[in-house]
């Protein structure tokens, strides 16, 4: 199982993005049962994605994210590539539909 790099703050949002070219951001909050039962889960499915760099936000600790990233409920599940955002889940995920567009989008960068 893949772990998380835990991000504390916008600019290590933006610098997460800007400099890996597959960026996956997993929106928590410590209160939420759907984002704890779905995090081992995403790690899981993420083992089988080695180029995709991983983060994690807690929205509790970096309210901001909301804003910056048009966060309105969490978990929210965002894939990033070269800086511009590709896949975005949120609430419920249907992990297989989800593992689908992984596996198209990790294809066509990664080959």
């Amino acid at each position: 199982m893949r772990q998380f790099t835990d991000i504390h703050s916008i600019g290590a949002i933006d610098d997460f993005i800007e400099s890996n070219s597959l960026a996956f951001i997993y929106i928590s909050r410590p209160s939420c049962s759907v984002c704890h039962a779905l995090m081992p889960q995403v790690q899981e499915l993420m083992v089988s994605y080695p180029e995709i760099k991983m983060a994690h936000i807690n929205t509790d600790e970096v309210e901001a994210v909301a804003g910056r990233l048009s966060i309105f409920t969490v978990p929210v599940l965002l894939l990033f590539v070269d800086g511009k955002e590709y896949l975005r889940e949120a609430r419920i995920v249907h992990m297989d539909l989800f593992k689908d567009k992984i596996d198209k989008i990790y294809r066509n960068v990664v080959g």
